[in-house]
């Protein structure tokens, strides 16, 4: 075999070796499209079950997929974060986010994600309560997250206040006396 033989062997190889990356790559990235748009099915499918359970259970669908913009501080600067909830319902005067959730994982409590995504809607939203609606059993739960007060920051000027005006009440009563 000549030196010529062995560059288009090699050039062969290194043609073939690139197709099937190429082939390998945009097989994969198909897979992933497919596997995002069963998941988007199977949440809009979700989503519109979780309706029939919502209406049934005695809640009115006020609105769909909610976008809302909520300013949060970042070092004292603000930033603006945009949200999209699945469900506004209300009921018995009060208005609530639903979540609606499908599969094993993601309905539980325990699912580290879901938990904050509810937090992130009870403090973002203008409402009286998030709910967590779980397709696979078919169930509703309101999730309230009890928090504790921000650190009182004012107690030292409070103090001084008081103190000052103790200081003055005798002070006043000091010179009722003379």
């Amino acid at each position: 075999m000549d030196v010529e033989q062995v560059r288009a062997l090699g050039a062969g190889a290194l043609g073939a070796a690139l197709a099937l990356e190429v082939a390998r790559r945009w097989l994969g990235a198909a897979r992933r499209r497919s596997r995002a748009w069963a998941r988007a099915r199977q949440a809009d499918r979700g989503e519109e079950r979780a309706e029939v359970l919502l209406r049934r259970l005695g809640y009115r669908i006020a609105d769909r997929q909610v976008e809302h913009s909520w300013s949060i501080l970042a070092d004292g600067e603000p930033h603006i974060v945009e949200l999209r909830a699945d469900l506004l319902v209300t009921r018995a005067g009060r208005r609530l986010i639903a979540e609606v959730k499908t599969g094993q994982v993601a309905p539980r409590l325990e699912n580290a994600s879901t938990r904050r995504q509810l937090l992130e809607y009870a403090l973002a939203y203008p409402v009286d309560g998030v709910l967590l609606v779980d397709m696979e059993e078919g169930s509703v739960r309101e999730i309230v997250f009890p928090v504790r007060p921000a650190p009182q920051a004012t107690r030292p000027a409070l103090v001084f206040i008081a103190g000052a005006l103790v200081g003055a009440a005798l002070a006043a009563w000091a010179l009722a006396l003379l």
